[in-house]
């Protein structure tokens, strides 16, 4: 398949290589646009075709990844109408807070487009991706989740829930790292050295989470296999819901959530 990549930063570059991971593409048949030139030449020596033209770069491209900031979508969306072809192309939008209507007014309402919202441990392999469609096809859909599987776990939900999958997907991840590293804090002061600290807070972590998906339990499932009358853990726990930790968790997603929601109104 022929790929246009149109905006090649970190998620950018990350779709190219998951694109080649699944077997759908190889290097040379994806383009990269990029506004800095400069900023190429590295994907070029990576046989990556590359382009600072975005209505050149997406003419015989069967999909498109449009991975721009919010703030320079109008611009990138101006460029490509003159070269978009509705009845062949597929569109897929990784930019925050912006509706495929958007991307329909600019481009046409008959435009098949999807959007997905995955997260940083897409690097890793463990992101976990959002998706929903419009226009698009099954086969649009299976192709789609089967890249952000490459590089994860994905889900299709209502495009009205994206606001609130940037909150608890994309954000999420520095939600949990920071629970991870406040755990680690509270390891050095009841005596590990910061380093060791960390390591066991995040393997802990990771082991959490790991339990709910393999054994597909409900978290309090869990705690309850931990926890036993007049111990440690449940005191631990008590003290920590006190302080309000549920409370600050849900507070702060649902902020989030709100402010992802306006992100592109707000250019």
């Amino acid at each position: 398949m022929k790929a246009a990549i149109i905006g090649g930063g970190n998620i950018g570059l990350a779709l190219a290589e998951g694109l080649i991971q699944s077997n759908v593409c190889k290097p040379s048949d994806i383009t990269i646009t990029r506004r800095n030139a400069a900023a190429l030449k590295e994907l070029a020596k990576r046989n990556f075709k590359t382009s600072t033209d975005n209505a050149g770069a997406i003419i015989g491209a069967e999909a498109i990844f449009i991975c721009v900031l919010p703030q320079q979508l109008d611009e990138a969306l101006v460029q490509m109408q003159s070269t978009i072809d509705l009845k062949t192309q597929l569109v897929v939008s990784v930019v925050t807070g912006a509706h495929t209507s958007v991307f329909r007014h600019a481009l046409g309402d008959k435009l098949r487009i999807i959007r997905a919202m995955p997260n940083t441990a897409m690097k890793v392999g463990e992101s976990m991706t959002c998706i929903s469609a419009v226009n698009a096809t099954q086969k649009d859909i299976a192709l789609v989740q089967d890249l952000f599987n490459t590089m994860g776990q994905s889900i299709v939900i209502a495009e009205d829930m994206m606001s609130a999958a940037t909150a608890l997907c994309a954000c999420g991840i520095a939600f949990f790292l920071r629970t991870i590293r406040a755990a680690s804090q509270g390891g050095v002061e009841i005596g590990f050295h910061a380093h060791d600290a960390l390591k066991i807070a995040a393997q802990t972590a990771f082991g959490a989470a790991k339990l709910l998906i393999a054994n597909k339990t409900h978290p309090e499932e869990e705690i309850d296999k931990v926890t036993s009358p007049k111990g440690c853990t449940i005191a631990g726990l008590n003290e920590m819901e006190h302080q309000g930790l549920s409370s600050a968790f849900i507070k702060g997603i649902k902020l989030s959530s709100d402010i992802a929601n306006n992100l592109y109104k707000e250019k």
